[in-house]
């Protein structure tokens, strides 16, 4: 059966729905994707957008039902970073006007996780700008973690910047349930991002953290120039260094960072890199995370078919949107929020 749309384009009904399918339905029969397929998904037509969607819906389906997983940030230390990474407020170099103190006291950090309850967020995040922790500050986030395990059901998530394998150690022994240290981008474009501290910098962190016990969060930043195939990377990056966890961050060019200005992404470009990290890391939490509300606008929530997991409020300096419009977002499209995450 063929359906004719006016001049403009001509569908084969008897194709048309079962390729993106097709390939879930391999996934889920345990065969991975390749690279040229996860290229084709960004590469796809606009045309196949809601096809490829429910696809990755159905992988979705298969490991997290209609589950969303909702992650609050603290930003426990502001504007404190002597590294020069383009895209951030924070960092050395940028010009942006964000608010600048040293690490917040410990009851700071405990009333953080009492506020990620009222949000209904299963995983608390506590960050801090900076190349890496001192030990005081690590012990300080410690001993507040080792009371918020003791006295919320909430997964705790640090993200510090690089760790000693004693710092991870100590991490490991007061609960945290997870380190985040994201890639931000590839491995070969990576000297273009940053130049203070290196890729593999950030993967031994993370191997750090495994080694301490800790799950490893790790994600990326789309929309900083990269090309189809060093996205493609990004994610295969991922699936090897097994995150359990992956942060997928849309460029918010914050006026004051080199970045400022650059507008790559549009919400169907957004929504093809989410169904191609679900295809290539088809059992991981992938998270809707900074850029949210800015790329995605008025497709937000069919960002929720291939993730299943948000941040809730805002994010480090750029405000998100209200906690209610994001619970009213789940369950507008019939999902439910997964308010113990453990």
């Amino acid at each position: 059966m063929r359906l004719t749309m006016g001049a403009m384009a001509v569908i084969d009904l008897r194709v048309y729905p079962s390729r993106w399918a097709s390939l879930a339905q391999r996934v889920l029969d345990g065969r991975a994707v390749t690279r040229q397929e996860a290229l084709d998904i960004l590469r796809s037509s606009d045309d196949e957008l809601l096809d490829l969607l429910a696809a990755a819906f159905l992988i979705r389906m298969r490991y997290f039902g209609r589950k969303v997983k909702l992650n609050m940030i603290i930003n426990a230390k502001s504007k404190m970073c002597p590294e020069d990474c383009a895209y951030c407020s924070q960092s050395a170099i940028s010009k942006a006007p964000v608010a600048k103190y040293p690490l917040v006291s410990k009851e700071d950090i405990i009333a953080g996780a009492r506020e990620a309850e009222r949000r209904k967020a299963g995983t608390y995040c506590i960050v801090i700008s900076g190349r890496r922790p001192s030990d005081r500050e690590v012990e300080r986030i410690a001993e507040a973690v080792e009371e918020i395990r003791a006295t919320t059901r909430l997964k705790i998530c640090c993200c510090l910047g690089l760790l000693t394998p004693g710092q991870a150690e100590r991490l490991a022994r007061a609960g945290v349930h997870r380190y985040n240290h994201n890639l931000n981008t590839s491995r070969d474009r990576y000297a273009d991002i940053c130049t203070t501290h290196t890729y593999d910098d950030r993967v031994q962190t993370l191997e750090r953290v495994k080694e301490a016990g800790i799950s490893p969060c790790s994600g990326v930043i789309f929309g900083m120039g990269e090309s189809d195939e060093e996205a493609v990377d990004m994610a295969f990056a991922l699936k090897e260094l097994d995150a359990d966890s992956i942060p997928c961050n849309f460029l918010n060019p914050i006026p004051g960072t080199p970045l400022e200005g650059m507008e790559t992404l549009n919400p169907r470009r957004c929504l093809k890199l989410l169904c191609m990290m679900r295809f290539v890391n088809p059992s991981k939490e992938i998270r809707i995370a900074g850029g949210r509300e800015r790329n995605l606008r008025s497709l937000q929530v069919l960002g929720l078919y291939p993730a299943n997991s948000i941040f809730v409020g805002d994010y480090l300096t750029t405000p998100g949107q209200a906690p209610t419009e994001d619970w009213a977002m789940i369950e507008d499209l019939g999902f439910e929020i997964e308010e113990c995450a453990l």
